[in-house]
């Protein structure tokens, strides 16, 4: 696929920073924005592991999140081009697995140059408990990787 960045967006502040970032530092490159979902049923399968009562999801749930989704990677791709990368596309990927490892995927599917993401996410508990998406990024990924940390307020 050539020369590609691979950005990692959420939605949250430090994904915006990430974006802002590689605008600025990087060199100009093509870039994908992904957002990663979880699908209902894969909240489902992870609720029956940790015995918590969850509701079936049904088809219409799944579509919405999907097309949440799509609107974040799209919010992403628009902020990529507005800090100054050439072109963005934007991509809602439903994780099977962890974030991290459908990032990774992703990337090696790509065969992205650099992976760029914040150091922190909108599940910040849920990084606390399992290990950030970003630090299992950085340590599984097979290319070079660009955790920004948060802003300086």
């Amino acid at each position: 696929m050539g020369m590609t960045i691979l950005i990692a967006y959420d939605g949250s502040e430090d994904a915006r920073a990430a974006i802002a970032y590689a605008g600025a530092h990087v060199r100009p490159e093509p870039a994908v924005v992904v957002t990663v979902w979880e699908p209902p049923l894969t909240r489902l399968a992870s609720s029956v592991i940790a015995m918590e009562a969850v509701p079936l999801p049904d088809e219409g749930e799944q579509l919405e999140e999907d097309r949440q989704a799509t609107g974040v990677a799209q919010q992403g791709a628009d902020l990529a081009i507005a800090a100054g990368l050439p072109e963005a596309t934007a991509r809602a990927e439903p994780g099977a697995g962890p974030v991290w490892a459908t990032v990774v995927d992703v990337a090696e599917e790509l065969d992205a140059s650099l992976v760029v993401l914040g150091s922190r996410g909108l599940s910040a508990i849920g990084s606390l408990l399992l290990g950030s998406v970003s630090h299992r990024v950085l340590h599984h990924a097979r290319r070079p990787v660009l955790v920004v940390p948060p802003r300086h307020r």
